[in-house]
């Protein structure tokens, strides 16, 4: 009887079998398995929230100047990112309005470009030139003079006389108007209505003026003022070569070539 109960109780532990239990890798209960186990849907949240968590944790050290990168933030990405906004600010600041102030520091100051030789010392004076163009009034070819610094388009008697001899009977007489140059005061006699064509290559523009006529004028040149290069928007560019610009044509400004005289 000892014998048989000894055979028989040889393998009785059966270890193997009791030592790999199903068991459950998210919550470690060994009654289920991970597919069916009821806290599924709570570690799910958990980890949700580590997620946002960890989010929040990247957003922070990407603001914070002091903070180092980490191995999942992409450097290349935030310079290509970076340059962009100081591209931007840089477009905004050259539009910026001009401005002075005492106490504004002087930074970034660069010579301005020389588009001309530049005058030997005392002679800077001798650099000014006149802008001469060629227009067509009363069907006779004069010369005009752009003058920005002009207050009024005006033109001297003598020339007048030269250009259209019945200028007399188209005056409109005018009083208590007080006008000046650098060297003298001028005597206004009236105000001639004109139209004066400018001739291009693209089309011919044509400009209604008044001209102020004066009795002491000794200039060879009507005299376009400021008042009207305002009115027409003319813009003269003080280049290498000198040219203004006027009128449209299919959208266009016409570009005009000056004469230039000293």
């Amino acid at each position: 009887m000892d014998n048989k109960t000894s055979g028989k109780q040889i393998p009785k532990p059966n270890k193997p079998h009791e030592k790999a239990p199903l068991k459950c890798h998210k919550c470690g209960i060994t009654s289920h398995l991970a597919n069916t186990c009821p806290k599924k849907t709570r570690t799910n949240e958990i980890e949700i929230d580590k997620v946002e968590d960890t989010k929040e944790t990247n957003i922070l050290s990407l603001n914070d100047s002091d903070s180092e990168p980490s191995e999942e933030e992409v450097p290349g990405e935030l310079s290509i990112e970076n340059i962009n906004v100081s591209f931007e600010v840089t477009e905004v600041h050259t539009h910026l309005p001009q401005y002075s102030d005492e106490c504004m520091n002087l930074i970034h100051v660069q010579d301005a470009k020389m588009q001309k030789p530049k005058p030997a010392r005392g002679k800077g004076y001798t650099a000014g030139e006149s802008f001469i163009t060629d227009i067509v009034i009363k069907s006779r070819e004069a010369k005009l003079h752009l003058d920005s610094g002009a207050f009024c388009t005006c033109v001297g008697k003598d020339y007048l006389d030269r250009i259209y001899t019945n200028w007399k009977e188209s005056l409109i007489q005018i009083e208590g108007i007080k006008l000046s140059s650098a060297s003298q005061n001028m005597n206004p006699l009236g105000i001639l209505e004109a139209e004066m064509i400018f001739p291009h290559p693209s089309g011919i523009i044509r400009l209604k003026v008044e001209f102020v006529v004066m009795n002491n004028f000794t200039s060879k040149n009507f005299i376009l003022g400021n008042d009207y290069l305002n009115i027409f928007g003319i813009e003269i560019n003080n280049h290498k070569d000198g040219y203004f610009t006027m009128g449209k044509i299919k959208g266009k400004h016409l570009l005009f070539l000056q004469k230039k005289k000293k």
